[in-house]
């Protein structure tokens, strides 16, 4: 838990950083810089008039009266003369003044740089301007504002800005704690869930929080327990119903075996029943192993199709063929409406015959009168076949589990009428194996109808 919080929180604690930190920075190096421009065109500003205004070197009133302008506005004022010897000041002495900035102001050009005061160890951002009178050069007029003083403000705005840093933090680590905490949560429930499906129980689900890509997680692991249950309960019948088809004729098998053994009946009639009973036994395990193996491999995909152009119409003929000698004992009525000019079909003619032969047995098997039908029609490049019976039917809630393994209607009724139960399973897996589709409808007491469809060869 611990540790996806951390990793969500930490990961977004960074990207906050790497956003406010330059944004800091940049902020900071805005302010100072403005601050600093402000400065200096205060005290270019100031020199110029300044300069502008002395009227006399040697006046000691105007020195006076600069000297209170100084004060007034928290200045240092630095005159000198020609040949850069000091005519007033502020309490200043600056020490960096170059014979270059004498010459640059002898031209009549002013002078912005850094100063310093090497007996008070203070450095100023100053301008100098030329006094100029009757077109000569007099001398020069600096005002200076200290560092210091213009360091205060922007030290006091840059601590602004650190405390709204650090208060955006603080606002920010909450902020990702609750985020990742939310999106933490729905998967440590997930995590907790997918423990419990993986120690057996599958009964469990997961609340699904949102319709994004952790509530479509949520979901596929709701469908896992759902299916792994349905996979468990399958097989769990699966296995008790393989059970029960084989205890069944093995039962037989033994018991009818003893009493041929030891002897224990009347007549030879009575001893050719009891082979007889063997025989029909043995063949019924003998197709109940069948099924189970063809199912297998079906479900493995490990069936192999031979596959190529096949006549539909020869095959499902080949297959009323094996019935016809039921349909006759039966006294039921055979109904075809086959179209003789239906394309051929790309199927594997053998499972073909299988499909066949397995729809027909159940349709003949099932019905007690009437009739078993087939029609065969093709349109929209596809062939269609309709088996259909006036036999005990379907009832509603069982139609669609008939293509289940071992599903029967009605259990009880398995050993008279013989079925394993896997045959429309395997019928299914075959149709579609083949590219077809297979749907079935039906009514009980009225009889089934089987839809058949297979796409046209090219």
């Amino acid at each position: 838990m611990n540790k996806i919080v951390l990793k969500l929180g930490g990961t977004i604690m960074v990207l906050f950083l790497v956003v406010l930190l330059p944004l800091g920075y940049v902020a900071n190096q805005i302010f100072t810089n403005f601050y600093y421009s402000q400065v200096q065109e205060e005290v270019e500003e100031l020199s110029q008039k300044y300069a502008l205004t002395i009227t006399s070197m040697e006046n000691e009133k105007f020195l006076t009266m600069f000297k209170t302008l100084a004060e007034l506005t928290n200045k240092e004022i630095y005159i000198i003369d020609a040949d850069g010897k000091v005519v007033a000041e502020s309490g200043v002495q600056i020490t960096n003044l170059s014979n270059k900035d004498i010459g640059l102001l002898s031209k009549g050009q002013p002078v912005q740089k850094k100063f310093r005061d090497a007996k008070a160890e203070v450095s100023y951002l100053g301008s100098g301007y030329p006094i100029i009178q009757s077109d000569t050069f007099k001398g020069a007029f600096f005002v200076l504002a200290t560092i210091n003083d213009v360091q205060e403000p922007v030290d006091k705005i840059r601590d602004l800005l650190i405390l709204s840093v650090v208060g955006a933090l603080f606002l920010a680590l909450g902020f990702t704690f609750l985020l990742s905490k939310k999106m933490s949560d729905p998967l440590i429930e997930m995590e907790k869930a997918t423990r419990q499906i993986a120690k057996g129980n599958l009964d469990i689900r997961v609340d699904i929080p949102s319709d994004d890509e952790v509530g479509s997680l949520g979901k596929a692991i709701n469908d896992l327990a759902l299916e792994t249950n349905r996979y468990r309960s399958n097989r769990r019948e699966f296995f008790a119903n393989i059970s029960h088809e084989l205890r069944t004729p093995i039962s037989y098998l033994q018991g009818y075996a003893q009493v041929l053994k030891q002897g224990l009946y009347q007549t030879e009639e009575e001893r050719l029943q009891y082979l007889s009973i063997i025989e029909d036994e043995t063949e019924r395990m003998v197709r109940l192993i069948n099924d189970l193996f063809d199912l297998s491999k079906m479900e493995e995909g490990k069936i192999d199709l031979q596959m190529s152009s096949i006549d539909l119409i020869e095959v499902l003929e080949s297959a009323l063929f094996k019935v016809k000698i039921e349909l006759e004992k039966k006294g039921l009525t055979l109904r075809s409406q086959i179209d003789e000019r239906v394309p051929y079909i790309e199927a594997d003619g053998i499972r073909l015959g299988q499909i066949f032969t397995n729809l027909l047995g159940n349709a003949v098997r099932y019905t007690e009168k009437g009739f078993v039908s087939v029609k065969v029609w093709n349109v929209d490049n596809k062939v269609h076949v309709i088996i259909e019976d006036t036999g005990i039917g379907i009832p509603e809630n069982d139609l669609p589990l008939v293509f289940e393994r071992f599903h029967r209607v009605e259990k009880s009724r398995s050993r008279e009428l013989g079925g394993t139960g896997l045959g429309l399973a395997i019928v299914k897996n075959l149709v579609e194996l083949q590219n077809g589709t297979i749907s079935v409808n039906s009514q009980e007491g009225k009889g089934t109808r089987f839809l058949l469809s297979f796409p046209v060869a090219q």
